[in-house]
């Protein structure tokens, strides 16, 4: 593992702030699957 990665931090129920003029591609597709499965939970949780 090189330095630049020992660097990375993983946040473990953090909240971590994203920046829309810092993200790249891959970082847009994961915000919008994120969404995703937030409307999928929100769905589940009113049909109970």
């Amino acid at each position: 593992m090189n330095n630049d990665q020992n660097d990375i931090s993983i946040a473990f129920g953090e909240d971590v702030e994203f920046s829309e003029e810092l993200a790249d591609q891959e970082d847009k597709e994961a915000q919008e699957r994120a969404a995703a499965a937030d409307q999928r939970i929100n769905a589940a949780d009113e049909g109970e």
